[in-house]
């Protein structure tokens, strides 16, 4: 619960933060504002970003990654870094890897690719129904 919390309030802080200039390969939207860097380190303090589909990434303090895919479709595991451009990388154990780009749009967060998809992050304060 303090994980998402933390990562929801770095988000609202963030909002304030102006955009930082990004690569032209990024296929950004008008309102698409890069995450800072104090919000993109709430995931190296172990965040958990849940997707629309169920899916969720889970980043671990040491750098570990995992990503736990909907409906018992099994777990990829790897590393991640965040670089100093803001793009967040994963390196999996299957000896892929690729980096993202999280940004807020409006009060969205929304992983995008370097392929150009976006994928919307469901926001969570830990409460449970």
């Amino acid at each position: 619960m303090t994980r998402s919390l933390t990562l929801a309030l770095c988000l609202a802080v963030g909002m304030m933060a102006s955009a930082q200039e990004q690569s032209p390969d990024w296929k950004l939207l008008p309102g698409d504002m890069p995450l800072s860097p104090l919000e993109l380190g709430s995931f190296a303090d172990g965040g958990a970003l849940t997707f629309h589909d169920d899916g969720v990434s889970r980043f671990s303090p040491g750098g570990s990654y995992s990503y736990t895919y909907a409906n018992d479709g099994g777990t990829a595991f790897g590393t991640f870094d965040i670089r100093d451009d803001g793009r967040v990388c994963i390196d999996f154990r299957n000896g892929m890897g690729r980096c993202d780009l999280y940004v807020r749009n409006g009060l969205r967060l929304i992983l995008l690719t370097e392929r150009g998809d976006r994928f919307p992050v469901k926001i969570e304060l830990g409460i449970k129904p």
